[in-house]
């Protein structure tokens, strides 16, 4: 009321003033109203007023001026008393107004607050809240009791409510969005909040539920969360993928899903409630019912026909009140996998079966569910007592009983110890020592679904094969360590694994430098002062460290101190490389030397042949011409001769004869020798050729009272050969026989042929060729009489090898010391092919 009084006598003030200010708008006014032919010429005026008053200008100004103060005297109280007037008037409505919005505003105040609540209000554009009411109605009696702690919706309210509380509010404020809630306090009160917009203001009311009001907002909150819990429970149905249904008690389908609809091929759910369609056969359908009429539940994998296959199903029905409800869950995978399972669980008992190790399975109670064969041989079981399932203990009892179990001081603590495996997580291993002489390895493995899995392996022979290896090991390494050779292994990576002492010795190394397993490279560091040839250890670089083309690679490595080593590169079946190293520097200097010296000799051979090849030359041109002089002296047609002459000449001859013979045989050597010796090949009749041969020794058969036997066939044939070479290969070998045979002896030439070849054989009767000599005797000038008369140069044999090898053939000398020789030649049939090159 006071502020509206103040306000009345601001709009009086302000009246007064614009009173005060019209005054000369009054003057003015009257003026024009007096006068109005003069309105705006005050001189007109004043002289209108002298001519009706009969005035001084003076008197007329003074008069005007009077009458002026006084019309405006007038009209300002006319007009203030006016004012006054009316100020009064609307001062007492203002007043009357006043206390009636008083008693209606506490009449409404008395309505508002006859229950307790809390009242927010927010003006437009304002952020502080008016707030009034009972705040000890939201707010514990422990918190502080401040009117601002009611917008802090979390001290009286759950998390969930305080923030649905906050969201409703913001949509009051920015949006004027009314809400209406019903929650419930954290001191267990239920109130209801209610916001509005009303002019332009943002309220919220917050008010507690009791009695029946509290009644209706429990049963309304009741009644939302079923239609949100049914609306939830629909749209799951609706969208779950598995057939759903819901049948009414006569048995008419009531509500189905949109996976039922496409399992039973209708159009929609609603073609398929109305068409009343059915998942399952009848014979299903019937026992469902029949389930549900006595248990009130149904549960069974079924096979059904969706979309034209054949799947399995697990169906679950209820009955419930006014029917029954159901679900199809697809079970085919599951199917699938199970029968997988036991196909794999089977696969596994076979593939068990199968194994040398003896599996054992316990169950969670201690029974055992499975065993393989190798279990039962191991331990020479009885099947029937293993088919019985006995438990862990008995088994062990049975074991211990027939002594094949080692002994224990306390077996019960021992079974206790490995009964700790049903309890166990992580495998555990052991070794057991049986009476037997037996080692088996035992594995206990704890299984995931209780139970425990023994597995047993008799390792006596491993054992008994490491020790040997061991023992193998440790007989390589004092091999390896005593061994001359420099020996060193390195892996793949190229780092040193294995090395011996005279490795380390030879390259003046530290052997604990080389316990460190350095690389190739830092090792040819440490090996450059004594040998810095790049080229050489590239190749060693890769040998060592190299993937492809892994073969062994000989080197020869020449040092700086003057020593020669003979390197050896071996790759091992593991990929590590294997490095030998010889000390080979007397050998080289021995090889060396001898090398020197076969050089010499070949120099000096090769003297001796050119020297042959001279002198005979040389020797052949004047014996031609003894020869023929000879001859010519002995033609009696040159006149006769004293006996003496003839016999002299006749010594000529035969000397001559000889000589000639000798350097025949050195040039054919010599041309032998120098690649130029051509056959004239052609048929070789073989008994005439050997003929021929005896012929030439005719003389030396009578003078020496040998006899010479013939052994070939009239008819043996030829084969393709260079006659006259054969015919001296013959010559020659039965010459060697007369010469080495005793008087009264019998020398024996025999021929035979083969499918590929003629054999030619001549024997005689002399003392044999020792075995120090057999080796010699196909060298030029090599002659040992051995005792006999035989006297010559040493080449008969030199020539027999030469011509036998240029056809292809071979020479064999068997004899026998004191018993005779047998030297026999193989001439090839068909010569056709070769040449004099070969």
């Amino acid at each position: 009321m006071s502020d509206v009084i103040a306000a009345m006598r601001r709009t009086l003030l302000s009246c007064t003033s614009l009173v005060r200010a019209g005054i000369v708008g009054v003057a003015v006014s009257i003026w024009s109203a007096s006068a109005p032919a003069y309105a705006g010429d005050l001189t007109s005026f004043e002289n209108a007023l002298a001519t009706f008053f009969d005035l001084n200008r003076q008197e007329v100004a003074v008069l005007a001026t009077a009458f002026a103060v006084l019309g405006f005297s007038v009209v300002a109280a006319i007009m203030l008393m006016r004012t006054r007037v009316r100020a009064a008037n609307n001062e007492a409505r203002l007043r009357s107004e006043l206390r009636s919005l008083q008693v209606e505003a506490d009449r409404f105040r008395a309505l508002l607050f006859a229950e307790p609540q809390v009242l927010v209000s927010w003006a437009a554009g304002d952020n502080r809240p008016q707030i009034s009411g009972d705040i000890s109605l939201l707010l514990p009696q422990d918190a502080q009791q401040s009117p601002q702690r009611i917008l802090a919706f979390g001290t009286w309210l759950s998390p969930e409510p305080a923030l649905q509380m906050d969201h409703a509010v913001n949509a009051l404020r920015e949006a004027g969005e009314g809400f209406l809630l019903n929650l419930t306090t954290s001191t267990g009160r239920t109130i209801e909040a209610m916001g509005r917009a009303i002019g332009g203001q943002a309220i919220v009311r917050v008010r507690e539920l009791s009695g029946l009001r509290r009644e209706l907002a429990e049963m309304t909150l009741r009644h939302k969360g079923l239609l949100e819990e049914t609306e939830m429970l629909r749209g799951f149905a609706a969208a779950a993928p598995w057939p759903i249904w819901a049948k009414r008690a006569a048995g008419g389908l009531l509500f189905a899903n949109a996976a039922y609809a496409r399992a039973t091929e209708a159009a929609n759910v609603t073609d398929a409630v109305q068409r009343d369609l059915e998942l399952l056969d009848s014979a299903d359908r019937n026992e469902m019912v029949r389930a549900l009429n006595d248990n009130s539940a149904f549960s069974a994998r079924l096979p059904i026909v969706v979309g034209g296959e054949r799947r399995f199903y697990d169906v679950h029905a209820l009955k419930v009140t006014g029917g029954s409800a159901g679900i199809a869950i697809d079970a085919s995978e599951a199917t699938a996998l199970r029968d997988a399972l036991v196909r794999m669980a089977e696969a596994h008992r076979r593939t068990l079966d199968q194994l040398s190790s003896g599996v054992a399975v316990f169950d969670g109670q201690r029974r055992l569910a499975f065993y393989n064969d190798s279990y039962r041989r191991l331990w020479d079981l009885d099947r029937a007592f293993l088919d019985g399932n006995p438990d862990d203990s008995s088994v062990l009892d049975r074991l211990r009983a027939a002594r094949k179990l080692q002994e224990q001081p306390d077996f019960r603590a021992w079974k206790a110890k490995l009964h700790e495996a049903y309890r166990a997580i992580e495998p555990a291993k052991d070794r057991w020592y049986l009476p037997d002489g037996r080692a088996i390895s035992v594995v206990t493995t704890p299984n995931p679904e209780g139970g425990v899995t023994y597995l047993f392996d008799d390792v006596t022979e491993s054992l008994q094969l490491a020790r040997q290896y061991d023992g193998l090991i440790n007989v390589q390494r004092e091999t390896l360590d005593n061994l001359a050779e420099a020996v060193a292994v390195f892996g793949s990576n190229g780092r040193a694994q294995l090395f011996n002492p005279a490795f380390a010795k030879m390259w003046k190394l530290s052997p604990e430098a080389l316990q460190q397993q350095p690389h190739i490279e830092i090792v040819e560091a440490w090996c450059r002062p004594l040998f810095d040839d790049a080229a050489t250890w590239q190749t060693l670089r890769e040998a060592i460290t190299g993937i492809e083309n892994r073969i062994a690679v000989p080197l020869k490595l020449e040092r700086k101190d003057g020593s020669v080593l003979d390197c050896m590169t071996m790759p091992l079946p593991d990929g590590a490389t294997m490095l030998t190293f010889q000390d080979i520097t007397d050998t080289e200097n021995v090889e060396r030397a001898l090398r020197e010296r076969n050089e010499a000799l070949e120099a000096a051979d090769q003297m001796k042949v050119d020297f042959v090849h001279h002198v005979s030359y040389e020797l052949r041109s004047p014996l031609t011409n003894i020869i023929g002089f000879a001859d010519l002296l002995t033609d009696p047609t040159t006149g006769p001769l004293m006996p003496k002459q003839a016999e002299y000449l006749g010594y000529i001859t035969t000397s001559t004869s000889a000589l000639f013979a000798l350097i025949n045989n050195i040039l054919d050597l010599a041309t032998i020798d120098a690649g130029a010796m051509t056959l004239e090949l052609g048929p070789v009749d073989i008994r005439k050729t050997i003929d021929a041969a005896a012929e030439g020794i005719q003389d030396r058969l009578a003078t020496d009272r040998i006899e010479l036997k013939v052994d070939a066939d009239s008819d043996i044939g030829d084969f393709i050969g260079d006659e006259n070479r054969v015919k001296q290969v013959l010559y020659n070998l039965l010459a060697n026989a007369v010469g080495f045979s005793p008087h009264d002896a019998v020398v024996t030439v025999s021929a035979r042929r083969t499918e590929h070849s003629v054999v030619f054989a001549v024997t005689d009767c002399g003392p044999g060729i020792p075995p120090d000599v057999k080796d010699k005797v196909f060298d030029w000038f090599e002659s040992h009489s051995n005792g006999s008369r035989h006297r010559g140069a040493g080449l008969g044999l030199s020539l027999v090898r030469s011509f036998v090898e240029l056809h292809g053939g071979k020479v064999r000398v068997d004899s026998i010391v004191g018993r005779g020789t047998t030297v026999t030649c193989e001439f090839p049939v068909d010569q056709a092919h070769r040449n004099a090159a070969e």
